[in-house]
């Protein structure tokens, strides 16, 4: 049995604020001292990111401290980011939502029991019989290990296809302070979901556009302080070290020649490349320890300029530039890679169609 990939589709919230309304904000409603203005200064009006969107009735939200009403915030736009994502994958695999067998959702910037997937399931009207799964607390990566989970399930419960979703509200995560790593967070998280369907690959003329032929992950918890969320006064703080892009390309550069040699491939056989966008110096860490040409992560910088980091869908965002502007070829191959809290690093390796 091949898992395949037939339709994937992303979503923002509506609300977007481009990087100068965003320091015109952290500038007039905080007291910042001229350290943090300066650097709130360097990130948002020099930096590469022009806009991001976020799950936020009006930017005024911002400035919520009270963790129920930050979850109730963060379940609202989740549920309403995802499906919309979801609706698009559907419609784009011609699939209605009674023809999915499974629900694999990830997310990290909010807690809800029951998960996610129980609200996706009632906003879709998905089936009464689904295979739901929720899967919490794998960071930026997590995409990847719900599309191996996906497949499984294909594996196991192979007569329906798999609905992937990956949605992150990170604005809900906004945490104020004068910590560098903190007005980093601020000025680069943004909110987002992807979603996938995943098929058996059959001979009776539905098309795909992928075949996954792999996947692998590395966990290295030596590394668990550089990069995770902490629980501080009932909020989630990130915490995000300035090792974080040498640790990632470390990292992702192990995930990836597992991924390779199992299969007997090099880096040189693979043609596309999605990598999670972190941020800039991410992608040129992981580019020079890879040994890429910088023109092959420019789908991932494209992203990280129009949407920032959005956690755990990014690199989705990714894969659909690669599909939407590169077009690959039948029998290209191309390469996932995604880091995330803890440390860990995912990658997954597909072969794409003509579909």
């Amino acid at each position: 049995m091949t898992a395949v990939l037939r339709s994937l589709a992303t979503a923002v919230p509506p609300l977007r604020v481009t990087s100068p309304e965003a320091y015109d904000f952290f500038s007039t409603k905080f007291q910042l001292s001229p350290a943090e203005n300066t650097l709130y200064r360097r990130l948002l009006l020099e930096g590469p990111i022009e806009s991001r969107h976020v799950g936020m009735a009006t930017v005024e939200e911002a400035r919520e401290t009270d963790p129920d009403r930050l979850n109730e915030r963060f379940l609202r736009h989740a549920r309403l980011t995802a499906a919309e994502a979801a609706r698009r994958a559907l419609a784009a695999a011609s699939l209605t939502p009674a023809d999915i067998g499974a629900l694999v959702v990830n997310t990290c910037t909010g807690y809800v029991c029951p998960g996610l997937s129980s609200y996706l399931a009632e906003d879709l009207k998905l089936p009464r019989s689904l295979h739901a799964t929720d899967i919490v607390g794998m960071g930026c990566g997590a995409a990847l290990p719900n599309l191996a989970c996906a497949a499984g399930l294909l594996a196991l419960e192979g007569s329906r296809p798999v609905l992937s979703v990956a949605v992150e509200i990170c604005s809900a995560t906004l945490f104020m302070g004068p910590d560098p790593d903190l007005i980093v967070s601020n000025c680069i998280f943004g909110d987002g979901a992807a979603a996938a369907v995943l098929d058996q690959e059959t001979d009776n003329g539905r098309g795909f556009i992928a075949r996954f032929r792999g996947f692998s992950s590395v966990l290295a918890p030596e590394y668990r302080e550089t990069l995770r969320y902490q629980q501080q006064g009932g909020r989630l703080r990130n915490h995000l070290s300035i090792r974080v892009p040498f640790i990632g390309a470390k990292v992702g550069e192990e995930a990836l020649d597992q991924l390779l040699t199992t299969r007997k491939l090099s880096k040189r056989d693979i043609r596309w490349w999605a990598v999670h966008a972190g941020g800039t110096t991410v992608l040129d860490e992981i580019g020079k320890r890879i040994g890429l040409d910088p023109d092959a992560l420019r789908f991932s910088r494209e992203v990280f300029v129009h949407y920032g980091n959005m956690s755990s869908p990014t690199v989705l965002f990714s894969l659909e530039r690669v599909l939407r502007d590169g077009r690959p070829a039948q029998g290209d191959w191309g390469v996932l890679l995604a880091f995330g809290a803890g440390f860990s690093a995912f990658a997954a390796l597909l072969e794409f169609s003509n579909a």
